[in-house]
């Protein structure tokens, strides 16, 4: 198991979902994790073992207090992971699953909920942890990213948003290179998510992802000796736990997807 002992992570938007999992997955490898979301009680899991941050990262200035409480107490951020993400509320609309309709058929607060929650929130917080870690010439940012980035999944806001995320990690790598900081972009797989599980009747879960696999492979990550050697790429969660060594929680090794099969 990674040993990240005396490292500080912030996982922005983990009250639930893939950003829980990798908050837990960091706090097992023993790193100090705060945490943000926009309501403390959807984040009490981590009382015993994490700080929970009120954050709205449509906000700027509560994401600027997020990392000033975090420079003040712990003097230091080591790994940034950018979770956070708008854009999947409300896919049926008047009972209508408009999640899947053509472009000139979206509603467009759904194109402005990924840009601003999403890939707009993940540069903010980016430009704050940078600024610290290029002080301390180490660090790692990883946005989590998905195939869409690639190829066609769901609607073309999310197809272009998702390429947005996976353009900004190349070009903030190439910028933190020679400060000692990585920026990678990190695909799961299907995650166990809770709202994947309401609908887990009508899925096949057989190659399923906890969301706490994406945890460990974010902590193999961060304990890399060589892991400059992989900034500005985007990964995939399972193919990490077979370079790693690493399984998911029920012992299992999900098989990683290809573009074709995403």
């Amino acid at each position: 198991m990674p040993d990240l002992k005396g490292k500080v992570a912030l996982v922005t938007g983990a009250s639930r979902g893939v950003g829980k999992g990798v908050a837990l997955g960091l706090i097992e490898a023993g790193a100090v994790v705060y945490i943000t979301g926009r309501s403390v009680e959807d984040m009490k899991y981590i009382d015993t073992c994490g700080i929970a941050i009120a954050c709205d990262h449509q906000d700027d200035r509560q994401v600027q207090s997020a990392f000033q409480r975090i420079a003040d107490e712990e003097g230091r951020l080591d790994l940034l992971v950018n979770n956070v993400w708008g854009g999947y509320e409300n896919m049926l609309e008047d009972g209508e699953f408009t999640w899947t309709r053509p472009f000139w058929q979206q509603p467009l607060w759904r194109w402005d909920a990924m840009f601003q929650s999403g890939v707009r929130a993940h540069y903010v917080a980016s430009q704050l942890a940078a600024r610290m870690m290029v002080t301390q010439r180490s660090g790692l940012i990883v946005n989590i990213s998905f195939w869409a980035a690639r190829k066609y999944i769901g609607n073309v806001a999310y197809g272009v948003s998702k390429a947005a995320t996976d353009k900004m990690t190349a070009d903030m790598s190439h910028e933190l290179r020679d400060h000692n900081v990585a920026v990678l972009s990190l695909y799961p797989g299907l995650v166990r998510t809770e709202k994947v599980m309401e609908a887990a009747e009508w899925l096949d879960l057989s190659n399923s992802e906890s969301p706490q696999f994406i945890g460990r492979a974010v902590a193999a990550l961060a304990s890399d000796p060589k892991l400059m050697d992989k900034s500005g790429e985007a990964l995939v969660a399972a193919s990490l736990a077979e370079e790693y060594g690493f399984t998911d929680i029920d012992g299992k090794n999900p098989k990683p997807l290809t573009l074709d099969e995403a």
